[in-house]
C-alpha cells in the first residue's frame, strides 16, 4: 500500500508550481541583481521619450563597440562573424545586430521591444490663456486612465525646429532647479457631478490642459498677458516663437526619477516600465554576446502603444530593409527569397510587459493563469482581446524550445495571460513578425499599475528577464 512519502514523491514529480525568484538567488546574485537594476534606473531617467531612449541606446551601444550600419553598406567596415552593428531610424527606433557564423539567410534570434510610452502630446497649436492662467492643450497618446494625470508633477520633453529649420531640444521639469507643470483637478467639495460619473468619464480628454503660468506682463493695451509672458520665457531660454510649435514634438511626462519601492527596496516605481524594462533587458543581453553561431538582433521600436504604424513603428519596412541590405552583403546574387527565408528561419521573443496579478483588484484576473511579481520572467502564449482577437498565439513547439532554454539556464520563469477572458485584453508587436512567418512568443516583465504615470516592477523579474534574453540570443 502506498504511504504518504510515496504520494509526496508522486506529487513532486507530476505537479508544478512557479517559484519565487528571490529564493532561487544566492546572496552574491542578489547583489548582482540590485546592481543591474541601478543601471536600469539610470536608463529610465535618461530616456523619458522614445527619442531620448533611442539616443541613450545608441550612446551605450557605441561605447560597446557597435558601428553604424552605413559603414558596412559603404564598404568601410567588413561584415563578418562578431560584427556589431546599429541602425538608427529617425531618432525614434534603433536596431542592433551581433553577427553570427551562419549566413543571415538561415535566420536570426531576435528580442523585440518598444520604447514609446503612454503620455500626453502637445497639440500643434497648444498655448492659450484663460482666466489669467496660461495652459498647453494636449492630445493623449496610447491607453491611459485620464484621471491619473491630474494633480501630479509633470515635465515637458521634446524637440522643435524653428523658422530656420534648426533643431532645439527642450526639457523642463526634471532638474532640481526647474519648475514643474501640472493639470488641475476639481476639489471634492464641488465634485458632485464629477463624482457621479464613471472613472472613464470623470476627466474629459479636452480638459487635460497643462497649467504653465499665471503672471502677466505688459500694459492695458496688451492682449493675453500671461500667454505673452510664457512665450517671452520660451523665447529667451530656447529661442522659440509661437509658430515654432507647429514643427515641434513636445511630450508631457511625469516629472521625477525612478525610485526604489518598498522597505526592502525590492521593487522600482517609475514612469515607462512598459516597455523600457524589456528594452533595457534586451539591450544588456545584446552587449554580452560573443562567438555566436546565429546572428542576434535587438529591436527597440516606436509607436507600439498606438498600433505600431508609421515609419518608426514595427509595421514599417525599415527593419526588413536593413536585414535585406545585410543579406545582400553576404549574397552576391541577392533576391527577395533570401529575406523571406531569413524571416521564416527567425525566432523571436517579443519583449513586452505583462499584467501582474494584483490582489487589490483580484476580480479582473484569473489568478491561476496570471503572472505574479517576484516569480521571474513571464511567457505569454497569446494576448489579444476576448476570443484571442488580434493575438499571435505561439506554437507549442516553439514554447517547448523556449521553456527548455530557460530551464537549462536556471532561469526562473512563469506563464500568464492578460486577465479574465471577457475582462478586456491587449496586444504587442508579436503578431507583426509572426505575420512574416517567424516563430514568436511574448516574453517580458510582469508589471503592476501598467500604463499609470508610475508603474511598478520587481527587481528580480527585471534581472531574470535579462538572463532569459541573454540565454535565448545565445542559443
Amino acid at each position: 500500500m502506498e504511504n504518504s512519502t510515496q504520494f509526496e514523491e508522486l506529487s513532486k514529480s507530476l505537479t508544478h508550481s512557479f517559484k519565487n525568484a528571490w529564493e532561487a538567488l544566492s546572496e552574491d546574485e542578489i547583489k548582482t541583481c540590485f546592481a543591474f537594476n541601478e543601471d536600469y534606473k539610470l536608463f529610465l531617467d535618461k530616456g523619458k521619450t522614445e527619442r531620448e531612449s533611442a539616443n541613450e541606446i545608441l550612446r551605450l551601444a557605441v561605447e560597446k563597440g557597435f558601428k553604424d550600419v552605413n559603414l558596412f553598406l559603404e564598404g568601410k567596415e567588413k561584415l563578418e562573424k562578431g560584427s556589431k552593428i546599429y541602425a538608427m531610424n529617425r531618432d525614434k527606433s534603433i536596431v542592433l545586430f551581433v553577427m553570427g557564423e551562419k549566413p543571415l539567410k538561415e535566420g536570426m534570434n531576435v528580442v523585440g521591444a518598444h520604447i514609446d510610452v503612454p503620455r500626453l502630446d502637445l497639440k500643434p497649436f497648444p498655448l492659450y490663456e484663460d482666466s489669467d492662467m496660461a495652459f498647453f492643450k494636449t492630445h493623449y497618446y496610447g491607453g491611459i486612465k485620464k484621471y491619473q494625470w491630474t494633480a501630479t508633477p509633470l515635465a515637458l520633453h521634446g524637440i522643435v525646429y524653428n523658422k530656420n529649420n534648426e533643431k532645439i531640444e527642450v526639457v523642463i521639469g526634471e532638474d532640481e532647479t526647474d519648475p514643474i507643470l501640472a493639470i488641475t483637478d476639481l476639489l471634492p467639495h464641488l465634485a458632485k457631478d464629477q463624482s457621479s460619473k464613471t472613472l472613464a468619464e470623470g476627466i474629459d480628454g479636452e480638459t487635460l490642459n497643462v497649467l504653465v503660468g499665471h503672471m502677466p506682463i505688459g500694459d492695458d493695451k496688451t492682449k493675453d498677458k500671461v500667454k505673452l509672458h510664457v512665450l517671452k520665457i520660451l523665447s529667451e531660454k530656447y529661442g522659440i516663437q509661437e509658430e515654432d510649435f507647429l514643427s515641434a514634438e513636445f511630450e508631457i511626462v511625469p516629472a521625477g526619477k525612478a525610485k526604489d519601492l518598498g522597505l526592502d527596496r525590492s521593487m522600482i516605481s517609475a514612469y515607462g516600465h512598459d516597455d523600457r524594462v524589456c528594452s533595457y533587458a534586451g539591450l544588456a543581453a545584446m552587449f554580452e554576446l560573443e562567438n555566436l553561431q546565429t546572428t542576434a538582433c535587438g529591436m527597440f521600436m516606436d509607436k507600439e502603444e498606438v498600433g505600431s504604424q508609421g515609419n518608426t513603428g514595427s509595421q514599417s519596412r525599415y527593419f526588413e530593409n536593413i536585414v535585406a541590405e545585410l543579406i545582400a552583403l553576404q549574397e552576391p546574387n541577392f533576391n527577395d527569397l533570401f529575406l523571406r527565408r531569413c524571416i521564416s528561419n527567425t525566432s523571436v521573443l517579443s519583449g513586452d510587459v505583462g499584467a501582474a496579478f494584483d490582489p487589490n483588484y483580484a476580480g479582473a484576473y484569473d489568478k491561476k493563469n496570471s503572472a505574479h511579481i517576484g516569480k521571474g520572467v513571464q511567457l505569454v502564449k497569446y494576448t489579444g482581446a476576448r476570443g484571442k482577437g488580434g493575438c499571435n498565439d505561439a506554437n507549442a513547439e516553439f514554447l517547448g524550445e523556449v521553456r527548455k532554454i530557460f530551464n537549462d539556464n536556471s532561469i526562473v520563469w512563469q506563464i500568464g495571460e492578460l486577465g479574465k477572458v471577457d475582462q478586456g485584453g491587449g496586444g504587442t508587436i508579436a503578431y507583426i513578425l509572426a505575420n512574416s512567418n517567424a516563430e514568436v512568443v511574448d516574453c517580458g516583465v510582469p508589471v503592476l499599475s501598467m500604463h499609470a504615470p508610475y508603474e511598478v516592477v520587481s527587481k528580480v523579474d527585471v534581472y531574470m528577464t535579462y538572463k532569459a534574453y541573454r540565454a535565448f540570443l545565445n542559443r
